[in-house]
């Protein structure tokens, strides 16, 4: 069984994921939230957050998702991310939590919300990761 340290270390040491600074703030078989803290460089012109720091944690949060059911080995990647941006944040961090809905044999197909402390949603994504290794196997 993954372990949230396990999941904190592999998103503080992935290239693509360590400059938002992510917490991994709970996890559960095929779910993971991940705390993305308020950092000017995510701004945007206008004060809001731009939309690559919300798809980014929406990504991640999936991925470490996928680790908690097929471990830390798992070679999946992303295939398709569609954003929903339902509302704006302005000088706050916000949480992400991605749940995986389906795990095929080549397909993983999951959702996840950011939101506010106050609970307040950012937006919604719908996520498509493909596997790797068509021989692995389904739920």
């Amino acid at each position: 069984m993954i372990t949230r340290d396990e999941l904190q270390a592999l998103a503080s040491a992935a290239v693509f994921a360590r400059d938002y600074d992510f917490t991994v703030t709970a996890f559960a078989d095929g779910e993971c939230t991940v705390d993305v803290p308020f950092q000017p460089g995510l701004e945007r012109p206008g004060g809001v957050i731009g939309g690559p720091a919300f798809m980014a944690a929406a990504d991640v949060a999936m991925w470490l998702a996928i680790l908690t059911r097929l471990g830390t080995g798992d070679g999946s990647v992303t295939a398709s991310l569609t954003t929903a941006f339902l509302g704006a944040a302005r000088k706050e961090g916000f949480t992400c939590t991605a749940r995986v809905l389906k795990l095929g044999r080549r397909l993983i197909h999951g959702v996840a919300e950011c939101m506010t402390a106050d609970g307040r949603l950012l937006t919604h994504h719908t996520v498509t990761y493909m596997r790797p290794d068509s021989s692995a196997p389904a739920d």
